[in-house]
Formats: structure tokens, sequence, C-alpha cells
């Protein structure tokens, strides 16, 4: 019995442990800070977001329509020119580098993001007509966030997720994650705000975020009008380089509103 007792001690001990790093550690396991790209050349834009200075750059810049683009955990957006250039002509593109990425100042945190996103539409929307929210991945979260609480022309996600809790949940099913987690990105809760077009575009072998997770942020849209594709043969990190993606993209952007015919 002694040594039942100490077993489930030792298992109980085990348990608080593992719980407590994924608390202390959390927002280690979420963002994944990259440096600077100090090769990179483009006309460049900072703001400052209430003392955190923001650093990025602007692709074609004049045009009257915006597009403001929300990375991934670890992604260098400035590897994604020729993307941008080639389904964005007609758009000036905002890339911001994610506070504690790059040169921009301070440190990531869901309540930092938001902040950040609500900054950079509000220190670019006099300069444009409309403006178009782009999330990719844990930028998905920031994009349905910053489309809740501004007016924005259109909103394009891909591989999106209902919230980062549920997804830590999935990982983790032994462990209380859903409470533990400060960063929520809940975008599920979100969606019933938005009602401007959305289009939801999925990677048919995504390993990181799996299907049942973007399909259930695309239930919650009650009031959006949601164009929704997965791409067949693509995985999370190359679905950009699919030209079903691309094509899917930019028939999205181009498409007229129904109020605007």
């Amino acid at each position: 019995m002694q040594e039942l007792v100490s077993i489930a001690a030792l298992l109980a001990g085990i348990y608080i442990a593992f719980s407590a790093f994924l608390y202390l550690y959390q927002r280690k396991l979420i963002f994944f800070p990259v440096p600077a790209d100090s090769e990179f050349s483009a006309e460049e834009i900072s703001i400052d977001n209430q003392g955190t200075r923001l650093r990025g750059w602007i692709l074609n810049p004049g045009n009257p329509g915006a597009i403001v683009y929300f990375g991934g955990n670890s992604e260098m957006i400035t590897h994604r020119r020729d993307f941008f250039a080639d389904v964005f002509r007609e758009y000036t593109v905002y890339l911001f580098n994610y506070r504690g990425y790059g040169n921009s100042e301070g440190k990531p945190s869901q309540v930092g993001l938001f902040s950040d996103a609500l900054a950079i539409y509000d220190s670019i929307a006099g300069r444009h007509d409309s403006i178009i929210a782009y999330g990719r991945s844990l930028g998905s979260g920031v994009a349905v966030y910053l489309a809740a609480m501004r007016p924005l022309e259109k909103l394009i996600l891909l591989t999106p997720y209902d919230s980062v809790a549920a997804i830590g949940q999935k990982s983790y099913p032994l462990f209380p994650v859903r409470y533990l987690i400060k960063d929520r990105f809940d975008s599920a809760a979100l969606a019933d705000r938005i009602e401007v077009p959305v289009l939801i575009t999925a990677a048919e072998l995504d390993r990181e975020i799996k299907l049942s997770h973007t399909l259930a942020l695309k239930q919650a849209f009650t009031r959006a009008p949601v164009d929704f594709q997965v791409i067949a043969g693509a995985a999370h990190n190359d679905i950009v380089d699919f030209s079903d993606y691309r094509d899917a993209v930019r028939d999205f952007v181009l498409r007229a509103r129904p109020d605007d015919s």
C-alpha cells in the first residue's frame, strides 16, 4: 500500500511540475521571434504604440487600397515579397514585424499584438480608401481581432484556427491547458462580429493546425460571407507556393463586393 501511495505521489508531482512548465514557458511555445532581415530593401515605416516602436516596410506605395499582413509565429515576413508582388499588385502592402520580432521593440503577447494591430490600422487608415487584413497561422488570430474591431474591406485567413487554447488542449489532452493559457487568440469567439467577406484557406497536409480547428472557425462566422478552400497536397509551410492558393487569393481580392456592383 505504501508503495502505491509513493507511486501516486510521484505521478502527481510530475503532473504538477509539467503543468507548471506549460504555464511558465507557454509563450516560448507560441512565439518564435525571428531576427531582423538586414538584406531586405523597401520603403520603411515605423509607428509608436504607447512607447513600443514597431518597424516594417511598405510595398507598392501609393495605391488607394491597402493590405496589412500578419505573419506566422516564426515567419520571416520579408521572404514573401514575390508572393505579395504577384498577388497584390493593385494594393499597397504593409509588412510589420510583431513586437519582439526583427527590429520591433517589446515582447510578444496577445494583448500586445492586438493593441499593435489597432495602432497600425489607425496610423494608415487616413492614407487609403479601404484596408484588407491578411493573417497567416498565428497571425490569423490577430487579423480576426482587427476585423472585429475596425471596418475592413475583406479578411484573408491562411491556415487559421478556432483558438490557440483549443489547439493547446488537443496537443496536451491530459493537462488543463484551456485554463492555464494566457494568450488564447480566441478567433471563434470574435467571428460572429464580422460581416465583411472572408477567405479561409487550409492545407490538406497541415500537421500544425489540423483541419478540425479551421472548420470550427469557419462555422463560427455566422454573419460574414465565407469562401472556403482546402489546397490539395499542401502542407502548413509551403501552401503559399501552390498556384491554386495564389489564384484563390487573387480572385478573392479582385472580386467586387455585392454592394459595390
